[in-house]
């Protein structure tokens, strides 16, 4: 018997073994950011990555490194001053290396830049417009030396020239040294004004939307638009219509078909007949004529009313004052401080993982953070700039931070822990607020400037699109709905609140000036309701994101109410990693670079690390894709758990074999009294007769 219960031991052992065997070569066992994967397999540090000695048996920690010189203790370049530098950092257009030889000509070749850039002497091209404009966009701060930096009215007659009062500008005397101030594009008429499809260009450039042509009303300065009205409008450009031109007696008119609306009098957009009712928070399916109404996940609809309501604990509303930072039910039912040592009202966004703010002071150029839980604690800055923050927003995938600069037209983005920032858009008028939808990919900003507009684009500032360009004046905050894609604005001048789809249609005013909206700060939407803040009466509101209905004041008397924000896991939610404009998604790791000329998000995979040594910038940073249960994994894993029982079943029954007196068992019958099946059930216990839970813990002591 002992040889037989030594082979039902070593049976369980050796399967076990062989299984967590396939099951250690199933998953990563290198340990990330220290260890480096050869192709083989093999796990060698990385810091014998690119040290000039195979490392893996098939050398591939040596393989795409860049030139290597020096000593073995140089992993990468050697400096000509000595110093030691990754052989990724080589011909990067970023010198490292003190005296700038990982950068030298004579190994890099000749910089040629085109006409219109700028040769920065850290071998990057950027464009001449960025030249003295008080950014680093040579990453050397090459294109800002020797700049003069003219206030606002001046001319700049060259880097290291004089600057120009602009009434000397054009006015028929060289003052500039290369009379640049007297020619060029200095003193080039301006252009007129491009007209889209749906304008009429007056005789003075001017232009006007084509249903006032012809309406018996000069609205051209010069009349243009009036003249010339007995013919066809439709011939040209189909009146400026997206589908149907009618031509009228006097003038014209747009139409479109039977399954289209008519929007800003001549583009048509398809009805959707769920944001046409407008009845469902959330997911909307409409067929044959009716309506069904979903939730998404982390959401259940209540009974009741049909609303989506998140799970778990109620939301935190948190909004900014002149007192400090405040915490409020999205009911109205609990208020209480959070920290009072903040620099004003201001703008702000949350980071919800780890239950932390961002915020600015109102006019101001720098950013801080203060973390929610606890006590109230002190602001940390996190990034100093020189500008006027009017609008933040956090990309919790890719941990991004993505602000709003007034004073310099731009919007921005760094590292949410503050170790680099970057202009991302330039050349905006009067930016005012910012959003950010991660797991699609997509920045959303307002502009109020001239021509107020509200925009899109994808995360590294590419494929600019415009959602909202006519009957808008001041867009001060914006705010997403991620169930139902569509992004609310809060428009101070027209006293509104208003949303369109993320691709620019389906717009609808939800809450029009009530009392409440004549100077609005903040904006929020959740589950089913619009939330903001109030400067005049100084309030918090909210009101249904359908209609201007349940309106209600949540708090009011507050002091300089600034930007709130609403925390809740599910307005976070995980997701894959869209690395770029392409939309595509990452089966390993996004690296985020914020050190090109445009910010890079480039997908990288376990076997090519970050770089050559494995180090990431400290300009880039790594976002890991999110962990996906492994079927295979799981499975091995319950198998071997399964054994392991049956392992110790089978030790404890042959020990008692074993080692155990033979005693004689007699059962004579069982009952299942135990069980907490109520379908299995067994005669009355007699006398002589022990429950199956009394024979499997004293098989030899109750029942003989």
């Amino acid at each position: 018997m002992g040889h037989l219960g030594g082979l039902f031991l070593l049976i369980p052992l050796l399967v076990s073994h062989n299984i967590w065997g396939a099951a250690g070569h199933s998953l990563p066992a290198c340990r990330d950011q220290l260890e480096f994967r050869c192709s083989g397999g093999r796990c060698v540090s990385r810091l014998r990555v690119c040290d000039g000695r195979p490392d893996c048996d098939d050398g591939s920690d040596e393989l795409g490194c860049c030139e290597y010189t020096g000593a073995a203790a140089c992993r990468g370049f050697r400096c000509q001053d000595g110093g030691c530098v990754s052989g990724g950092s080589l011909c990067d257009g970023v010198p490292d290396c003190l005296d700038g030889s990982d950068e030298a000509q004579g190994r890099c070749g000749v910089l040629r830049c085109k006409k219109d850039e700028f040769a920065c002497r850290s071998r990057r091209c950027v464009s001449l417009r960025f030249r003295c404009d008080g950014a680093d966009d040579c990453g050397d701060g090459s294109d800002e030396a020797s700049c003069r930096n003219c206030t606002a009215g001046s001319f700049l007659c060259g880097p290291s020239a004089a600057c120009l009062p602009r009434d000397k500008l054009c006015d028929g005397r060289r003052d500039c040294p290369d009379g640049r101030d007297e020619g060029g594009d200095a003193c080039a008429p301006a252009p007129p004004p491009a007209c889209v499809a749906a304008e009429f260009r007056c005789g003075d450039g001017q232009c006007v939307p084509q249903a006032w042509r012809c309406d018996r009303a000069a609205d051209c300065s010069d009349g243009s638009d009036e003249d010339d009205c007995d013919q066809n409008e439709c011939l040209v450009n189909n009146g400026g219509c997206s589908h149907l031109c009618v031509d009228q007696p006097l003038g014209f008119l747009c139409d479109c078909p039977g399954n289209m609306r008519l929007v800003g009098d001549s583009r048509c957009e398809e009805i959707d007949r769920c944001l046409e009712s407008d009845v469902c928070d959330q997911l909307c399916v409409h067929i044959n004529g009716s309506l069904t109404c979903e939730c998404h996940r982390g959401y259940q609809m209540s009974p009741s009313t049909g609303e989506c309501k998140a799970k778990g604990d109620l939301a935190q509303l948190v909004f900014s004052s002149s007192e400090g930072m405040r915490w409020i039910s999205i009911t109205g039912a609990e208020y209480r401080e959070l920290a009072t040592h903040v620099p004003g009202p201001g703008p702000m966004a949350a980071f919800a993982p780890n239950r932390t703010l961002y915020f600015a002071q109102k006019g101001q150029g720098s950013i801080f953070r203060v973390s929610m839980d606890g006590k109230p604690q002190e602001p940390v800055l996190v990034l100093k700039g020189q500008g006027s923050v009017t609008g933040l927003a956090v990309d919790w995938i890719h941990q991004l931070l993505f602000w709003t600069d007034m004073k310099n037209g731009s919007v921005n983005v760094g590292l949410l822990g503050g170790s680099a920032q970057r202009p991302l858009i330039r050349g905006l008028d009067k930016p005012t607020a910012v959003a950010v939808e991660p797991l699609l990919g997509l920045l959303f900003w307002a502009e109020s400037g001239s021509a107020p507009k509200i925009e899109r684009a994808s995360l590294d500032g590419q494929d600019r699109m415009a959602l909202v360009t006519s009957s808008i004046r001041n867009p001060v905050a914006i705010s997403l709905d991620m169930p139902r894609q569509l992004l609310y604005w809060a428009d101070q001048e027209k006293r509104t609140i208003s949303r369109v789809s993320l691709e620019g249609r389906h717009r609808k005013a939800v809450v029009e000036s009530n009392g409440y909206l004549d100077r609005p700060f903040g904006l929020a939407v959740f589950e089913g309701f619009v939330y903001w803040s109030e400067e005049v009466t100084r309030s918090v509101c909210r009101a249904d994101k359908h209609s201007s209905s349940h309106f209600q004041v949540l708090l009011n008397s507050v002091a300089s109410p600034g930007g709130l924000v609403l925390l809740h896991p599910v307005l976070q939610p995980n997701g894959p990693a869209v690395c770029g404009g392409s939309g595509t998604v990452c089966q390993h790791d996004c690296i985020v670079d914020l050190s090109s000329e445009t910010p890079q998000f480039t997908c990288s995979s376990p076997e090519a690390g970050q770089n050559s040594d494995g180090e990431i910038p400290s300009n880039a940073h790594t976002v890991s894709a999110p962990a996906l249960p492994d079927p295979a994994f799981a499975g091995i894993l319950s198998l071997t758990v399964f054994l392991s029982v049956l392992l110790v079943g089978v030790a404890l029954w042959w020990w008692r074999e074993e080692f155990m007196p033979s005693r004689t068992l007699t059962l004579q019958s069982f009952s299942l009294k135990e069980s907490q099946d109520p379908l299995i059930q067994g005669p009355p216990m007699g006398p002589h007769t022990c429950s199956v839970k009394e024979t499997l813990l004293k098989l030899d002591l109750d029942c003989e």
